[in-house]
């Protein structure tokens, strides 16, 4: 059986663009079809400046998220990365497999650290070398599909370099993964900025609808969405950025294709419409069931402890043949005191 491997990162609120471009398939498709993992994946979280506490509240949240969603624990394992030690046993001997130069060239990086030295600060190292973790979390559980945004892409590709250098030099240890991407709705963009995806890390903003949003701000944050000049209703993703945003969100949520639904509008007022109740509609189960399981902390802990419990069988075997693969002893079995 195939086996997947995904993850949500716990720096921000989770996002419509993270339902839509993840989440929904994780559990329309992935879960039935596959032997899948998913994870919350807090350690990546603290590469950037941090509330420790902040981030224990959005890993909980983020867990329940993707119970609310519909992950189905008899059917997946649900996890927290910082549970299942083999993530950063593995991403040490990776980090010896790797090269600056490659960590260097990641886009994330490059963008983070010209920011932060405009300011005349620094990043952390560990903003240096997370897309090695990343490349752990995936190859510790041979996974071979990794369902990612495009703007993912590349650190699966690093994942699959770095397990083809491995295998070659040390011999045949990892399953080398492939990136899959979803179809409509891949990448959702900010309502008030078309040309930046709806990100989780940004505290505040209108053009971000988070999932635990109250439907009239959902209704107020799409009904305000930036669009373009001009008054024809034309699904466009170059020429005009924020009506395709539009029409990809209400395509996704209501089905249909974006270029045709394009055809069923005369106004842009109407499409902002139509778009904010199907988000709407779209969210409401989550909400309600994000809410049950709130008043029911006992069931996600029970969730997420007999998740770390699974990955960490499933990982272990893996993660100790590399550490065998790349020439490290066995540790020493413990003998009963005579």
């Amino acid at each position: 059986m195939t086996r997947v491997f995904s993850g949500v990162k716990p720096t921000g609120h989770l996002t419509l663009g993270n339902y839509l471009g993840a989440m929904r398939q994780w559990v329309a498709v992935d879960q039935h079809r596959s032997d899948a993992l998913f994870c919350v994946v807090d350690l990546h979280a603290l590469t950037v400046d941090h509330d420790p506490a902040r981030v224990r509240r959005l890993s909980r949240q983020a867990a329940s998220l993707l119970l609310a969603a519909g992950l189905d624990p008899g059917l997946c394992t649900v996890f927290v990365q910082s549970h299942v030690d083999e993530h950063a046993r593995l991403s040490y001997l990776l980090e010896c497999v790797a090269t600056d130069g490659e960590m260097r060239r990641m886009i994330q990086y490059k963008e983070k650290a010209a920011r932060e030295r405009v300011r005349g600060g620094s990043v952390r190292l560990s903003l240096l070398t997370y897309p090695v973790l990343m490349a752990a979390d995936i190859l510790a559980y041979g996974a071979d599909e990794v369902p990612v945004g495009d703007d993912q892409a590349q650190h699966v590709e690093l994942a699959r370099d770095l397990a083809v250098r491995f295998n070659q030099r040390y011999g045949h240890t990892f399953v080398v993964p492939r990136a899959t991407l979803p179809g409509v709705a891949a990448r959702v963009m900010n309502l008030q900025e078309p040309a930046s995806k709806m990100g989780k890390s940004d505290d505040v903003g209108p053009g971000i609808v988070y999932l635990l949003d109250e439907p009239d701000v959902v209704r107020k944050k799409v009904m305000r969405a930036v669009t373009d000049s001009g008054r024809e209703v034309v699904y466009d993703r170059e020429a005009r950025p924020g009506l395709a945003n539009l029409l990809e969100i209400l395509a996704a949520c209501a089905g249909g294709e974006p270029a045709e639904l394009a055809g069923d509008y005369d106004s842009y007022g109407a499409l902002k419409k139509d778009t904010a109740e199907a988000v709407v509609e779209v969210l409401r189960p989550l909400r309600e069931r994000h809410k049950e399981l709130c008043a029911d902390p006992g069931y996600v802990e029970g969730v997420l402890r007999e998740g770390a419990r699974k990955a960490r069988a499933m990982a272990r075997p893996t993660v100790d043949a590399a550490y065998r693969a790349i020439g490290l002893l066995p540790p020493v079995a413990e003998t009963a005191d005579r």
